[in-house]
């Protein structure tokens, strides 16, 4: 019996032992779990925190990148009769060249088209019908300077074969920055949407110009002409690229690169005030005669959107006179400035194509001068 007693105390010893172990053993694992928990917190705050300084030098990125920026617009205004000038379709079109290439090397970001004789031209459909008539000029120069703005590899997509367009590959390009080379870098590209199925929640596919197909960010219907900004390959063994479709206007406004022109036409010179594509129109705009002030005292005010004139064989007094929505006969009320660009000029006259390279290279001064001053805006 004393055995027996002897031996059932160990076990109650050990049963006690066992039971402060697994005491001990909580406090312990309950001290760890805290521990755990606090460590994640800690992690998690990191993260938080470090997420909160990417997003902050991403800002101070892009704030730098927004100073690169060049907010204003120029647009250019002239008459299509002044291809009416020309002697022959070879002339007409090198004429129009002779235009996109002013426009492209001074920046100019709208060329408006106006008809001096006040006829409704409103689009550039339609085909050439002969040398003189009426109205067709204007058609005829907002295609060509259409064809020459669009980037090479995206012409077949936008021009099918057209009269007008006959002597076009004959034109000096305008190697303007978006038209770009097939392996040449660049943030941004144009391109035209591809008619190609692509898998549920995957944006469509873009051809940019380069050797491999871009992938945007969203489906967007065929045959549209998009801006991409294209982002650093991940991989170079990858098949496509992948890009954002931005605004038109973004690598300028962003990156302050010159990003071609738009084409507008407008069916008489009111229309070109009228129709303005800007919602606060234009707080600058200049006219262009024989019979204006000197441009080298002028002083221009800081703008957002600047209008220059130009007028046709007969000047701005032609497009003034046939206007229906006019009431003026001097066409120097219609303008904030009425300048004249090339003061004791040695022709009697001084033809269109001339009078733009002349006018935005004595422009180009004061409008870098305007643009320097804070706008009141």
């Amino acid at each position: 019996m004393a055995d027996g007693s002897e031996a059932k105390r160990p076990k109650g010893v050990q049963a006690e032992e066992r039971k402060v172990d697994w005491r001990r053993w909580k406090q312990e694992r309950k001290a760890e779990k805290k521990k755990w928990k606090e460590m994640k917190l800690l992690k998690k705050l990191e993260k938080q925190r470090m997420r909160e300084l990417a997003e902050k030098q991403a800002e101070k990125q892009e704030e730098q990148v927004e100073d690169k920026g060049r907010h204003y617009t120029l647009s250019v205004a002239l008459p299509g009769s002044i291809l009416n000038n020309a002697q022959s379709l070879e002339l007409r079109t090198y004429l129009a060249g002779q235009i996109a290439r002013a426009c492209a090397i001074f920046c100019v970001d709208e060329i408006i088209v106006f008809d001096e004789h006040g006829e409704d031209v409103k689009s550039v459909e339609g085909d050439f019908e002969g040398i003189g008539r009426r109205g067709k000029a204007c058609v005829q120069l907002a295609r060509i300077l259409q064809y020459l703005e669009c980037p090479q590899y995206l012409r077949k997509s936008f021009f099918p074969k057209h009269e007008d367009l006959q002597f076009a590959g004959l034109l000096n390009p305008l190697d303007s920055p978006h038209h770009m080379r097939v392996d040449e870098d660049s943030e941004y590209r144009e391109g035209v949407v591809l008619d190609r199925p692509t898998k549920p929640g995957r944006g469509s596919f873009v051809n940019c110009g380069m050797r491999k197909e871009v992938q945007i960010d969203r489906q967007l219907n065929p045959g549209l002409r998009v801006t991409v900004r294209l982002e650093e390959p991940q991989k170079a063994e990858a098949k496509v690229r992948k890009g954002t479709v931005v605004s038109s206007h973004h690598p300028r406004t962003v990156s302050g690169l010159y990003w071609g022109y738009s084409v507008r036409l407008a069916s008489c010179l009111s229309a070109v005030f009228s129709e303005c594509p800007f919602k606060e129109g234009y707080d600058l705009s200049i006219g262009t005669s024989e019979r204006g002030s000197s441009v080298d005292q002028a002083t221009l005010p800081s703008f957002r959107h600047a209008l220059v004139v130009f007028g046709g064989l007969e000047g701005l007094e032609a497009g003034v006179d046939v206007d229906p929505n006019l009431e003026v006969t001097d066409p120097s009320v219609l303008f904030d400035f009425y300048l004249n660009t090339c003061p004791s000029q040695g022709s009697r006259t001084i033809r269109t194509e001339e009078a733009l390279l002349i006018s935005l290279s004595a422009l180009r001064p004061h409008i870098n001068e305007a643009v320097k001053t804070p706008s009141d805006s």
